[in-house]
């Protein structure tokens, strides 16, 4: 009797675990490499460290973010990225500084090296959006400049990139989010070699 119960359990159980539906399969995109300027200028003599930007709990996530309505933020089926978009974006300002040349002594905050002055952030939007039914990826995001002798902010400012998405599906929404991240990028160098120093 016992192993009749049991028998008929174990074929209970294993009927069951067919009927569960199998996961979707997830496409994982890295951020598009930026074609970014390099310089000729002078090196500077103050280090850089980049810090990775303070984000929502929405936002610090790998998957790709959508705002099909004002204040609805959903996300792409089936795709994601192949990190968390603070540590993309991270990324991207360090190569961005890297090819540019002129702060030779950089570094990222996970290494916790010192450094004369820091780039920190909060990163309010890294989405697609639709506006008037057009969508359009958006980058924006609150930067200071810190001198890390004294932490006196020597500058901050927002910045916000929009590029227009060439294809209305998510491969359209990776290449225009790989293009505005290489623009804010290219302007946050910019920026940070003005008031560092």
């Amino acid at each position: 009797m016992t192993r009749v119960l049991c028998l008929l359990l174990l074929g209970v159980s294993l009927s069951a675990c067919s009927v569960l539906p199998e996961s979707e399969p997830l496409k994982v995109y890295m951020l598009p490499d930026a074609k970014l300027p390099s310089s000729s200028a002078a090196a500077v003599s103050w280090s850089l460290r980049i810090n990775q930007p303070q984000t929502s709990q929405a936002l610090n996530s790998a998957r790709i973010a959508v705002l099909p309505t004002p204040n609805q933020l959903s996300n792409y089926a089936g795709a994601r990225w192949s990190s968390p978009a603070p540590f993309l974006l991270r990324q991207q300002l360090q190569d961005a500084f890297l090819r540019d040349g002129r702060i030779m002594a950089l570094s990222n905050d996970d290494s916790q090296l010192q450094a004369d002055r820091v780039l920190d952030g909060d990163l309010r939007a890294f989405q697609v959006e639709y506006s008037g039914g057009r969508p359009e990826a958006v980058i924006r995001l609150d930067l200071r400049l810190v001198d890390n002798t004294d932490q006196r902010i020597l500058a901050n400012r927002r910045f916000e990139v929009r590029q227009a998405l060439s294809q209305d599906q998510v491969e359209g929404a990776v290449s225009a989010l790989g293009s505005a991240a290489g623009k804010l990028a290219t302007e946050v160098v910019g920026w940070t070699l003005s008031y560092g120093g």
